[in-house]
């Protein structure tokens, strides 16, 4: 059983930008939280699999801190069953230490063992080590819901 195309856009909608999806459950429909919030992207030293929470592979550079990206358009794209960051995602400073990320998380919590909604591979591994920043530009984390 699959989504048809029409709720993998809703839903996705209501996860990124806290929009309601009509005509799911009562006549009001599937309602937004009533603060939208953020979700928190996260870096990985491997990927945190599907049973994995936010802790998981997570890095732990000196300085690293997981990023809020605000649950609205102006922190998320979503068109056509796929999302995007709308904005640049610019990670802290590492101040000590080294590690190589190899993937992102996006969960529900600013720290600790959060729940991880979507994860993937990055395109190519990136090396953090004392003055490098870890950024994505506007457009540069996406996924598909299908």
């Amino acid at each position: 059983m699959s989504k048809g195309n029409t709720f993998e856009n809703e839903l996705l909608l209501l996860i990124f930008n806290n929009t309601a999806i009509a005509l799911i459950g009562d006549a009001s429909g599937l309602q937004p939280s009533a603060t939208a919030g953020s979700l928190y992207v996260s870096l990985h030293t491997g990927d945190p699999g599907e049973a994995g929470t936010q802790t998981t592979s997570e890095c732990a550079y000196t300085s690293y801190a997981r990023v809020a990206v605000a649950r609205t358009a102006g922190g998320w794209t979503v068109t056509g069953n796929a999302v995007t960051n709308a904005a640049l995602i610019q990670f802290p400073q590492c101040t000590g230490s080294s590690e190589t990320a190899t993937h992102f998380g996006i969960g529900t919590a600013s720290s600790g063992a959060g729940k991880i909604l979507y994860r993937g591979a990055l395109s190519a591994s990136l090396l953090i080590s004392s003055g490098i920043q870890p950024q994505f530009g506007a457009g540069d984390l996406d996924g598909t819901e299908d």
